[in-house]
């Protein structure tokens, strides 16, 4: 039993994910999970009280998941520039990935301030990983250095998202220069 309510628990997440992936939070409805996975409306709400709780549990499920995947490419990487410029390209190249563009369509969303902690604590991990290779670059002020940094990405997240008349790959280039001299000072 516990097995198949996991399997539910995750067809509704999965579901949740490309709702959001499709036509971002106003998507993501209860009668619209349930149609997609073909359970009762009645029996969403005995996995989900509301919409922010699975908007909660996808952040808890996916944000590690891809937190570990750009912090894998900056152990990958060789300097604290290399690792800086990893940092950039992992967080856009995870753009087209349905867990990501979950991710984005949430934090953009009317969540309750514990939700919002919740995504915060996690953002918070992954600007962490960058303040390190900034004090190893010598930046005077390595964490402010890393919240302007990741506000850089959080636009060419949002330009790619819009799918905005450039190209990603130009979006991504222009962040990546953009990052490189900025944390050069």
């Amino acid at each position: 039993m516990a097995e198949h309510r996991s399997m539910q628990r995750a067809a509704l997440l999965d579901a949740a994910r490309t709702l959001l992936s499709e036509g971002g939070t106003e998507a993501l409805t209860f009668p619209a999970l349930a149609e997609r996975t073909g359970l009762a409306r009645s029996s969403v709400y005995e996995y989900f009280r509301s919409r922010a709780a699975v908007v909660e549990e996808l952040c808890r499920v996916d944000f590690p998941v891809w937190a570990a995947e750009v912090e894998a490419a900056m152990a990958r990487a060789g300097g604290p520039e290399a690792k800086v410029e990893a940092y950039v390209r992992g967080q856009l190249a995870l753009v087209g990935d349905r867990r990501h563009r979950a991710v984005v369509a949430i934090s953009a969303s009317e969540l309750d301030a514990g939700a919002r902690e919740k995504i915060r604590a996690a953002h918070g991990g992954l600007v962490a990983m960058i303040v390190e290779a900034l004090g190893d670059l010598g930046h005077p002020q390595p964490r402010l250095a890393a919240m302007l940094l990741q506000g850089v990405v959080d636009v060419a997240v949002r330009r790619i998202e819009l799918g905005a008349a450039e190209d990603p790959a130009r979006i991504t280039e222009a962040a990546v220069a953009m990052a490189l001299r900025g944390v050069r000072g």
